[in-house]
Parts: C-alpha cells; sequence; structure tokens
C-alpha cells in the first residue's frame, strides 16, 4: 500500500484527501500540513491521517512514499524540489511554476537524477469528454483538425483577481488541452479586451479573449470569463476539414444566475470535474511504482512557456512568439 502526504489541505487538497482516503488497500493518507493548522487536523481527523509539522518534516517522513502538492501557486516549484531531492514522486496541482525559469529548475532536477518524478495536475486530460474529443481527433473521424474553441467560465473570483492570473492560473487548463488534443506545440499568441466591466476593478479584463497558433498551423482561440455569474461552464469544439467534435455545447438557451441550476450548470470546478480527477489520481497512485508521468513537468514547463508569452502580450498589446524549445530526451 502505497502511503501518500498532502501538503495543502484548501479546497483542492481537502477533495484530495478524501479522495486518497476512499481508495482502500490501494494507499492511504499518512500525514498532511498547511499553514492553517486547524484545516490540517480537520482534514486529518476526517481521513485518518497525523498533522506533520512543515513541508519538510512531510516530505522527509518514512512512511510518505509520494506527495501531492495542493498548497497556493508560488510554493509548487520549491516543494517539488524538494521532492524531488527526497526521492519521492510528486504530484503537483497546476501551474507546475509561475515563470519559465522557474519551471526550468525542477527540469534540470529530474534530468539530473536521470528520472521522472513530477507529475503536473491537468486533470482534463482525464476527464470522459475530453478523453472523447481526443479519441475521435486520433481515428481521423474529423480529418485534419483546423480550429479549436474554447469557453472557460467560473461564476465568481476574488475582487483581489487579476488578469495575470486568468492567463496563468485558468487559461493554462486550455494551453494545456490544446497541446495534447493536436499533438503540438503553440508557436504565438495574442490576446483582446472587451470593454472594461464597471463591476469589476480595473486590474481585470473580464472576459478576455485568447488567440493561440499552434506550430502545425492550427488555430485556437479561448474565451476567459472568471465572474460568469451563472455557473461553471467549460466548452471545446474541435473543427476538421471533414466535419466537427463537441463538448458542453448545446440548444438554443437562455442562461442567467437564477436558470442557471435548472439548466445543470455545476457550481464549482470540482463538481464539474470530479471524474476526471478520481481517475487522475487513480492513474498516479497506480504509476508510482515505475510509470511514467503523464502530464509531466515538461508539459507544465511547456504550458508557462505559453503563459508568459500571454502575459507579455497582455503588457505590449501585440502578437508575441512563443519559444518552447527541443524536448529534452529524458521527457521523449
Amino acid at each position: 500500500m502505497v502511503g501518500i502526504g498532502i501538503i495543502g489541505t484548501g479546497k483542492q487538497g481537502t477533495d484530495h484527501a478524501r479522495r486518497i482516503a476512499s481508495l482502500g488497500d490501494r494507499a492511504r493518507l499518512v500525514a498532511v500540513h498547511d499553514l492553517d493548522r486547524d484545516a490540517a487536523h480537520a482534514v486529518a481527523a476526517e481521513c485518518g491521517a497525523k498533522v506533520s509539522a512543515d513541508d519538510q518534516a512531510l516530505i522527509d517522513d518514512p512512511e510518505v512514499d509520494a506527495i501531492i502538492v495542493a498548497s497556493i501557486t508560488e510554493t509548487h516549484v520549491p516543494l517539488v524540489l524538494a521532492c524531488i531531492e527526497a526521492g519521492k514522486p510528486v504530484l503537483t496541482e497546476k501551474p507546475l511554476g509561475i515563470t519559465v525559469p522557474s519551471c526550468e529548475l525542477v527540469l534540470d532536477a529530474e534530468i539530473a537524477a536521470g528520472r521522472l518524478f513530477t507529475t503536473v495536475g491537468f486533470m482534463r486530460r482525464f476527464d470522459p469528454e475530453y478523453g472523447r474529443l481526443k479519441a475521435t481527433i486520433e481515428a481521423g473521424t474529423i480529418g485534419v483538425p483546423l480550429v479549436v474553441h474554447c469557453i472557460h467560465r467560473n461564476p465568481s473570483v476574488p475582487s483581489r483577481h487579476h488578469t495575470r492570473q486568468t492567463l496563468t492560473d485558468t487559461v493554462v487548463h486550455e494551453i494545456d488541452i490544446a497541446r495534447w488534443l493536436l499533438g503540438e506545440e503553440i508557436v504565438s499568441v495574442a490576446l483582446e479586451k472587451p470593454r472594461h466591466r464597471p463591476s469589476v476593478s480595473q486590474q481585470l479584463a473580464d472576459p478576455v479573449l485568447v488567440r493561440l497558433e499552434a506550430k502545425n498551423g492550427a488555430r485556437v482561440d479561448v474565451e476567459a470569463y472568471a465572474n460568469a455569474g451563472y455557473g461553471y461552464d467549460v466548452r471545446c469544439e474541435v473543427i476538421g476539414d471533414k466535419g466537427y467534435v463537441a463538448m458542453g455545447t448545446g440548444p438554443f438557451a437562455l442562461v442567467t444566475a437564477e436558470s442557471a441550476p435548472e439548466q445543470g450548470f455545476p457550481p464549482d470546478w470540482l463538481t464539474r470535474f470530479r471524474p476526471a480527477y478520481d481517475a487522475e489520481i487513480s492513474h498516479w497512485v497506480e504509476g508510482i511504482d515505475g510509470a511514467r508521468p503523464s502530464p509531466s513537468a515538461w508539459d507544465g514547463y511547456a504550458a508557462t512557456v505559453v503563459a508568459e508569452a500571454l502575459v507579455r502580450a497582455l503588457q505590449t498589446g501585440h502578437r508575441e512568439a512563443v519559444s518552447v524549445g527541443p524536448r529534452p530526451e529524458l521527457y521523449r
């Protein structure tokens, strides 16, 4: 049985803790840690785990075989590096890192170690609907993919949320999905900001329209709406030269905050992607003893390269080139 430790017991970490605790004899939750000690103790009591004194104590615990990092984004790279140094597999929530250089530290550490330790939490790859999109594309049913349309709407975000976060923490999911569905790297990006909404701060363009260009010439557009109000709404449509395949779309609808529950919109991402998270954690636990992590640190790095280019485009107002660079042999 695999012993799991979780760093971060907020909404995501707590959800993972309950998931690990439900795996029976496949894995057990050994320890948790959070700066909010009350939250950590509450999760530990519910799931039959202990509370570690700090991050490093959890990583070094001989009963902990692998670690889930569900703490704030700024801590991801330091904690992943500590796990690699300890020789323990780690599943980190997205994004892998805020900056490209920080992600490169993880690549360098794994290359120096000569093996892969890091799985990045792009759980949409495990979602049944996205899986059907991928299978349809690979079967050639719609021919050559030409355009990918994506929608990513949240009901609301905190008032301190800013446009950069929309790009690095929200659109990063669409970046990874575009790379995965098309099997290509992104080579350029651009974005557009609509009229400013009086109900949000000046630091947030909402929604924001993102344009991505893949190496094979396919185009991807993303509407990212942080304060849609009515619910959590994710859609994707792939248009090929012989047809199209779509998920999350439907017939004509008028949706408001009042009517959304009746029309089946989930309230948040955990509800919408619960089967994907279940499959992600199951896949990770089964692969701890030797399977190649997927999505890997390379996928996390590549997504951050694109997100960083989008931040530049936000600042310059121009299309920005993306250079992911050659994939190291370890990640091929």
